[in-house]
């Protein structure tokens, strides 16, 4: 690239001093190159060097476009990326920070800013946005008048408050002053077509007032002449997933167990896929052969018709079947076959929203069309219906332990409704439909926000019910592998320890050989009281204060809505027990452990 560039320029650079160049340059990180293009651009603009001194470059006093990014499984952090990079062709100086490095107190010096956030839960921002969201709210938060502020939101419109912390964010920056530039855009989980046109529309409308301040400022707009290969990244993606051999599907529960957990194992040999312990394997499933023709049936459509979906052609009972949504009900969908179909019952829903919740609720696609059969056209239905999305699953496993393989804990989700069993889309497809050997599609998604220790010796608490074991096997086969020193914990609960013990016989393992310092289960329902995780850190309520004393990073992985907040409530009582603290400064001794990346969540 840097090559072609030069030579195109009439370079005057001799061969040699290019390729002297390349190299210098492939040693440096996106942000060292940004430095120097100014630098070189300030000596260019200087004239020459002053007694062996170099100028300073000219552009440095010119407000960025800071770019503030709060992600949860790391798609708004996508997204901010694909912003920064397009900023930096237009010739923009850019500064891309996540909001849980962000000092609240540098925005009394912002000029412009974006916002690219996720909202995850019940309305609630990621947890590297939690600090920031609330501090907006706050006597401290500066005025902000003069500031230019574009915000993209990222959620599911299946959930009551899509895009809530999107919304918060732009509400709370006007308030204190700050102008929205461009509309904000509230986008659903198929995202990637929209998310382009908004980073477009945004950067028009702060290129004139940026590239005047830069000017001003006596720099020179200058766009990145070269750049330095990335550290290598694999080319699967969830555009372009990978073909992987589906190779072990096996229960881990008892016959008897109220809940069906399968162990998969997936080989990525001849893939370049890596990953790291507390990252997520993005998993495509095909829907239900049976449910996809019955709703053939339903509308009246012949399943050899051919349907476009976006510039590729196949035929209706193919898309059905590996394209589209057909479980996760959304509000979407109802609205669109509603106007489709022309039925008054569900157009009644369309105009009152608690009322379209409260039926989605219990229903997937298929039961919507189900009790609402008309003839449709094939095209109509598939421009009803969103396309399918990758489920991630927190990888069980380390690459240090099983090489080309990687491993899942899948929790099957099942229930009966309306007369007959449902089953999770592709919970139900790994477990049930899919046969051992056959390929599935899948792709790594990195998860910055859930990391072992950089210090082998730093202990770790791991609190992990149910499915949530997943990530911290992982984190004990990468420990193991590294021989790390390091003390190990782990909390792990579930209803009865002779049908769900997940993982016993390893568990068993690593507490005999030293890996495992201490082990807490709490199965729930072994005797008259229920016993669950967090019951069993309050018991060890001075132990585990004297490990968070000593510098553990304390780790949840499970349910949002009750189990973490429980566990979270347990530990604002043991630090109050045992330091003598109040509520709001325990809150405070654990907004500390987060900032100092020491407590970690892996929620869903």
């Amino acid at each position: 690239m840097l090559l072609s560039q030069l030579n195109a320029a009439a370079s005057p650079l001799s061969q040699e001093q290019v390729q002297k160049l390349q190299g210098l340059v492939a040693e440096l990180n996106p942000i060292q190159q940004a430095w120097v293009s100014g630098y070189l651009a300030a000596n260019a603009n200087a004239g020459a060097l002053t007694g062996g001194v170099a100028a300073t470059p000219a552009a440095g006093d010119a407000p960025p476009l800071t770019i503030l990014y709060g992600s949860q499984t790391g798609n708004a952090k996508g997204v901010a990326s694909k912003l920064k990079e397009q900023a930096e062709s237009r010739g923009l100086t850019v500064k891309l920070v996540n909001m849980a490095d962000y000092k609240p107190t540098a925005l009394k010096k912002e000029k412009f800013i974006t916002v690219v956030v996720s909202t995850y839960g019940e309305g609630e921002p990621p947890e590297d946005a939690e600090s920031l969201h609330e501090f907006l709210t706050t006597k401290k938060a500066p005025k902000l008048d003069g500031v230019k502020v574009a915000v993209i939101g990222l959620g599911d419109s299946s959930y009551e408050f899509f895009c809530q912390t999107a919304k918060d964010f732009e509400e709370r920056f006007n308030k204190l002053g700050a102008e929205t530039i461009f509309q904000r855009a509230d986008l659903d989980v198929d995202y990637d077509d929209e998310a382009a046109k908004w980073i477009d529309g945004a950067l028009d409308a702060f290129e004139p007032d940026l590239k005047a301040q830069q000017q001003a400022s006596g720099g020179q707009v200058v766009a990145m002449p070269f750049g330095a290969a990335a550290p290598a990244a694999s080319q699967y993606t969830k555009q372009n997933p990978f073909a992987a051999e589906l190779s072990v599907v096996q229960k881990i529960t008892g016959r008897d167990s109220t809940k069906d957990v399968r162990h998969v194992e997936i080989s990525l040999e001849g893939s370049d896929i890596t990953y790291t312990p507390g990252d997520s394997l993005g998993v495509y499933f095909l829907n239900d052969e049976a449910l996809v023709d019955e709703v053939l049936t339903l509308t009246q459509i012949d399943a050899s018709s051919t349907v476009k979906l976006g510039d590729e052609e196949l035929s209706v009972r193919d898309a059905l079947i590996e394209k589209l949504e057909l479980t996760q009900s959304y509000p979407g969908f109802v609205e669109k076959y509603a106007t489709a179909t022309g039925n008054p019952d569900l157009l009644k829903l369309v105009e009152d929203k608690a009322a379209m919740r409260e039926y989605i609720e219990p229903r997937q696609i298929f039961d919507i069309i189900r009790q609402n059969p008309a003839q449709l056209e094939a095209q109509t239905l598939v421009d009803c219906l969103r396309k399918l999305q990758a489920r991630l699953y927190s990888i069980a496993s380390s690459q240090a332990e099983v090489e080309e393989e990687v491993h899942l804990t899948v929790g099957l989700v099942e229930f009966d409704a309306f007369g007959s069993e449902h089953l999770g889309g592709c919970s139900g497809y790994l477990a049930r439909r899919a046969e051992e050997g056959c390929k599935v599609k899948v792709f790594s998604e990195h998860n910055d926000n859930f990391r072992l220790p950089a210090n082998d010796e730093t202990p770790i608490i791991m609190v992990g019910p149910g499915t949530g074991i997943a990530p911290f096997r992982a984190f004990l086969q990468e420990r193991d592998a590294r021989e790390a020193s390091g003390k190990n914990w782990l909390f792990f609960g579930n209803p009865h320890f002779t049908q769900d013990f997940l993982y016993q016989v390893e568990i068993q393992g690593y507490l005999k050989s030293g890996l495992l310092t201490k082990v807490d289960v709490a199965f729930s329902r072994d005797q008259a009281e229920k016993v669950y995780v967090q019951d069993k850190l309050r018991k060890n309520s001075q132990e585990v204060f004297a490990w968070l004393e000593a510098g553990a990073h304390f780790y949840i992985c499970g349910d949002a809505n009750r189990m973490a907040k429980d566990v979270h409530q347990a530990l604002v009582d043991i630090i109050k027990e045992n330091s003598g603290k109040d509520d709001e400064q325990a809150e405070q001794y654990l907004k500390d452990l987060r900032s100092a990346n020491r407590y970690q969540k892996d929620v869903y």
